[in-house]
């Protein structure tokens, strides 16, 4: 790809202290997408650790993201996102990147606007923990009731979507929530499908609290409702 060329695909990571994982996310992506013009962003909500020195030396660009929140993290990549397509992973490496592609071509195959990914159809074993898979079942049958959305998996973080829906969409969340609101606007308002993956065990420590996160998302759902 020319340096003057626009990117096909965009891939956005958020990130804070995932230096033993974010490099290995970088390979896979590169990797799986190959000769498809692309590039990742790496959106560091202010790590303390080597993830923004790890990113940076294996050529990927580095938003510096103060302000806290998984939803502003992933809105902020949108912002920076010049690809036609956007695509999103966590540094974690419990997403599947080599399934970029597959994504991608359906998307333009199926003329779909957005895909969201299911995990539990093929979880590794230990990958989620008993409480976050009650929390998880709980989230999406409440977003299915509230909006009748067809969706299995509300939080997965795995999506592939054209960068010309975002206008579209009304995205408010900054926290969590917005990996459910984003999947409630899509299948509400665009053609949506959702693809099963594989889900993997992490690496480095979890992020996520659980309580807190899960009972915010809950309310998030029943304010955006009603």
């Amino acid at each position: 790809m020319s340096i003057l060329d626009p990117p096909k695909v965009s891939v956005i990571i958020p990130t804070m202290n995932e230096e033993k994982s974010v490099g290995l996310v970088i390979d896979e992506v590169n990797k799986a997408l190959g000769a498809i013009p692309h590039e990742i962003l790496v959106v560091d909500t202010d790590s303390k650790d080597h993830t923004r020195e790890i990113a940076s030396g294996k050529g990927t660009v580095v938003i510096d993201e103060p302000r806290r929140g998984y939803g502003r993290a992933y809105k902020t990549g949108f912002e920076k996102a010049q690809g036609e397509i956007i695509a999103t992973l966590d540094a974690d490496m419990t997403y599947p990147a080599e399934m970029l592609p597959r994504l991608v071509a359906m998307l333009e195959k199926d003329n779909l606007d957005f895909i969201t990914t299911n995990r539990f159809a093929d979880m590794q074993k230990g990958a989620m923990s008993a409480k976050h898979r009650l929390g998880n079942w709980v989230l999406s049958v409440t977003a299915r009731v509230l909006f009748r959305v067809r969706v299995r998996d509300s939080q997965s973080g795995m999506w592939v979507f054209r960068r010309s829906i975002l206008p579209d969409l009304q995205l408010e969340s900054d926290q969590m929530s917005l990996s459910e609101e984003i999947k409630v606007e899509a299948f509400r308002k665009k053609r949506a499908a959702e693809v099963p993956i594989a889900y993997r065990l992490r690496v480095g420590d979890v992020k996520l609290s659980s309580w807190k996160d899960g009972i915010g998302n809950l309310k998030y759902l029943f304010r955006k409702r009603f």
